[in-house]
């Protein structure tokens, strides 16, 4: 076929002769037979001028007195034109003077027959280059990997997992684990000790004594809670975190981790005090919270109670806010959440006089409410 014919279908046939015959008898046969048959321009050899039908193959196979084979016509015409081609093809009953039968086997579409290589050729690349990439990114990941790990250290006899700015920083952040620290490291934070278990070394008291600041960052599960309440029965917390609900501290992205502690290391770097985490005033509040925490941790849902501290209703967190527009009488609030704006605007225009949540997001406007987190409290 010319360089500028496509091939878009093979027309495939085959053949039987009641006599002996050349291919060329065959191919003059499939030429002359048809010529007129269709109309001029359905003719073979004009349909070869213009590049829309390409070079006849034929097989031919002979015995004594027969002949049989097969044809190829490659055609880059509609499949309507092939079709009556290959119908025309088939009413050829002789080739020279004996008789013959010709029978359509099929109609390749070649386009397709490229996609199906185009596909396998394309998964063939994807396994190379996307098993390269993978290699190639895991070579990235490990050499953040090794940066982090490059400033790693170890505290106490116990060689504790640290980071190596922890000596030279006037504050500590205590986690649980060593993936912990180098999460902490990826956000910046330099200043991070792991407890490494749920008994406390005694070497972790001796550290938080010589700092001015203790901050406590555990996984947000039951697991984080119990090691927190450790803690503060052997340590002087100046600030008690959690991460989100469910969610590990080492599965913290550097934003979020940041978005948590950056308050804090803003009141240290501004020289602030630290707040003390429980005091007389709020013994009553403690009281009370104590007694909710246990039905509603980790349930996602907050309780609203009256002055008498009467449960006035409870629902999940998501509809809190409507909730508070359609209530009065309000005097505390409980979450098993982050107290936010939104939820914070709700309940001031409710009268709620306290809230308390896990976690306190950055607010404004929060003047003549009283925000506690369970962790000032004491109660986890």
């Amino acid at each position: 076929m010319p360089q500028s014919g496509i091939v878009k279908y093979h027309v495939k046939l085959s053949y039987e002769v009641d006599g002996l015959v050349e291919r060329a008898d065959i191919i003059g046969a499939i030429f002359g037979q048809t010529e007129g048959l269709l109309g001029p321009e359905m003719n073979l050899n004009e349909l070869q001028r213009v590049s829309k039908v390409g070079r006849i193959e034929v097989n031919a196979k002979s015995t004594s007195n027969t002949t049989s084979g097969d044809a190829l016509i490659p055609m880059s015409t509609d499949i309507d034109t092939c079709a009556l081609i290959a119908a025309g093809i088939e009413s050829i009953d002789k080739v020279g003077p004996f008789d013959c039968k010709f029978k359509l086997e099929a109609i390749d579409d070649v386009r397709a027959a490229k996609k199906d290589d185009i596909v396998r050729r394309a998964k063939e690349i994807k396994q190379k280059w996307a098993t390269k990439t993978v290699s190639e990114g895991e070579s990235m990941l490990n050499d953040v990997h090794q940066g982090d790990a490059k400033k790693l250290s170890t505290y106490g006899p116990s060689k504790l997992t640290c980071s190596s700015g922890l000596a030279d920083s006037n504050w500590v952040i205590l986690v649980e684990g060593r993936a912990d620290v180098i999460n902490l490291l990826r956000a910046g934070y330099d200043n991070v000790l792991a407890i490494e278990g749920a008994k406390i070394d005694e070497s972790i008291k001796e550290l938080c004594n010589s700092k001015d600041t203790v901050v406590a960052f555990l996984d947000g599960d039951r697991s984080g809670g119990f090691i927190l309440k450790e803690l503060k029965s052997l340590v002087n917390l100046d600030y008690a975190l959690q991460a989100d609900t469910g969610v590990e501290v080492e599965e913290l992205t550097p934003q979020r981790i940041d978005e948590i502690l950056r308050p804090i290391a803003d009141e240290i770097k501004q020289g602030k005090p630290a707040p003390q985490l429980k005091s007389e005033d709020d013994k009553p509040i403690a009281e009370m919270a104590a007694k909710v925490f246990p039905n509603l941790n980790e349930t996602l849902e907050a309780i609203a109670l009256d002055g008498d501290q009467n449960e006035i209703f409870k629902v999940p967190i998501s509809e809190v806010v409507s909730k508070l527009s359609s209530q009065s009488g309000i005097k505390y609030l409980l979450l098993d959440g982050i107290i936010t704006q939104r939820l914070l605007e709700g309940a001031k225009n409710a009268g709620v006089e306290c809230v308390i949540g896990h976690r306190v997001a950055k607010l404004s406007n929060s003047e003549g409410m009283t925000l506690k987190t369970f962790g000032d409290l004491g109660v986890s």
